[in-house]
């Protein structure tokens, strides 16, 4: 069992399988022509539950076709241009080279004494990234797992630095369309449910600045601290970005912690067309970045920054096995001081390797693609009568409805819409998400792959109408 053990003496195994692996994922990739099979939870699964994990089949060229039984011709393909479902972006090949050497050389970046030149190559993309958001010289920051993770630190520091009030007192601030890691957040914080305050949007789905001074000044008021403000770049439904500059003003005002959540809008830092779209956010004292998003990096690459490095002593432990209270004293850097998890992997290559094969630049104009093709997209939909679009895009988001002209019942809408979305699906010609707005069933394009054209859009609205329209068809056949 040796053999299988990476190291100098099965170089060369290590090489023959991961080619043999690449060979088949490119050849999947380079024929794949719908980004799913439609395959069923009822289909797959018992393939999955026979396989005998206790009797390995000792050759890597069967374990390879297995996977591709049970893996590889299932899998959904988030390359493919009609994939428009879910922030799940294609990814650049410099990152995926990245991978295999982080995965090979398996770092772990939580000790200088594991991870010498992936400890600075990390602290490097963390001061570029600060300096890309204009946090200053005193910023900092980790990389994360994601978003969730990123928004609990963010939230675990403000709470923190709320210098020692009850906990009863403390008051989150967030749209009512921000992602749901803030009420998590605020759970796993030991806050009550009614810690986090839900403050209105407008039209275009942004925190209302005026509904925020409001609850603000009742927090003050009814002897509660505003512990922090959550204003977010980009939510996950709408794309929409909060008035970063007004609420900056209302949390100095009021002393509170500002937290951008910017997982999705974080592309816009290296946008070329669209980077005034997060005027504002410099101001922050925490900040969100999910480079798998909208840096087109292979999950995971995430990170949370801070404008003050000293409130990271918050997430500090020493142990004495791994980063004792002496190693600060001889300046020894260890990425674990700032971080909530300790094993952790060198997650940073996959950017360092983007920007040295293709620049800032390269990931702005990726990014600056899919916003554009949003824009077509809207002016597609707000153009069609079949379609009742909710707003127009500030980043790549489009949420709308399928409108029959035929049936005035929002319920059985809802139901056309739903099944429309289902059938998409299980037909694998393009998958797309789904939301709620104003408790009724909406349809979602998240265009993160600059290959999709206005004519994919244009073909998957055909094919929603056409599920629609069976599917009112067979339910008046059904009534009859």
């Amino acid at each position: 069992m040796r053999s299988h053990l990476l190291n100098d003496l099965t170089a060369e195994h290590y090489r023959r399988s991961v080619t043999e692996g690449v060979e088949r994922v490119a050849a999947k990739l380079a024929t794949t022509d719908r980004p799913f099979t439609g395959v069923t939870v009822d289909a797959l699964a018992p393939r999955i539950d026979a396989i005998d994990l206790d009797r390995p089949l000792s050759d890597t060229g069967l374990a390879l076709d297995e996977l591709e039984d049970v893996y590889l011709r299932d899998a959904v393909y988030f390359h493919h241009p009609r994939y428009l479902a879910h922030l799940n972006c294609p990814v650049v090949i410099p990152a995926v080279l990245g991978e295999a050497v982080l995965s090979a050389v398996n770092s772990s970046l939580d000790t200088w004494d594991q991870s010498a030149g992936g400890t600075l190559i990390e602290r490097r993309l963390i001061d570029w990234t600060a300096e890309r958001i204009g946090l200053g010289t005193a910023a900092d920051g980790v990389f994360t797992s994601g978003g969730t993770q990123s928004n609990l630190q963010a939230l675990l520091l403000a709470r923190e630095e709320a210098k020692g009030d009850s906990l009863a007192k403390l008051r989150i601030f967030a749209s009512e369309v921000s992602h749901f890691s803030v009420q998590k957040s605020a759970k796993l914080l030991g806050l009550g449910e009614e810690s986090v305050v839900s403050v209105p949007v407008d039209h275009d789905k942004r925190l209302q600045t005026v509904a925020l001074a409001r609850e603000l000044e009742r927090c003050r008021r009814d002897g509660l601290v505003p512990m922090a403000v959550v204003a977010t770049a980009g939510t996950t439904d709408f794309g929409s970005i909060d008035p970063l500059p007004e609420i900056a003003e209302l949390c100095a005002q009021y002393g509170t912690w500002l937290h951008v959540d910017a997982a999705y809008g974080c592309g816009l830092l290296a946008s070329l067309k669209y980077r005034d779209r997060l005027a504002g956010i410099e101001r922050a004292d925490s900040v969100t970045v999910d480079y798998h998003k909208s840096f087109f990096q292979p999950v995971s690459s995430s990170a949370v920054l801070v404008r003050d490095a000293s409130t990271l002593r918050h997430a500090t432990y020493h142990a004495e096995y791994l980063n004792p209270h002496r190693m600060v004293r001889e300046r020894i850097p260890n990425q674990v001081d700032k971080s909530l998890q300790t094993t952790r992997r060198f997650d940073a290559l996959k950017l360092w390797m983007t920007l040295r094969v293709m620049g800032a630049d390269g990931i702005g104009e990726l990014f600056d693609e899919v916003c554009d093709l949003a824009e077509e997209g809207w002016q597609c939909l707000a153009a069609d009568p079949r379609f009742d679009v909710v707003v127009r895009p500030s980043l790549s988001t489009l949420v709308f409805r399928y409108i029959p002209a035929a049936v005035t019942d929002p319920a059985e809408i809802d139901r056309a819409n739903l099944h429309a979305r289902k059938a998409l699906f299980a037909s694998g010609d393009a998958v797309v998400a789904g939301t709620k707005v104003g408790g009724r069933h909406y349809l979602k394009f998240t265009l993160l792959n600059p290959e999709t054209q206005a004519s994919d859009i244009a073909a998957v609205l055909d094919l929603i109408a056409g599920h629609a329209e069976q599917y009112l068809g067979e339910s008046l056949d059904r009534a009859c």
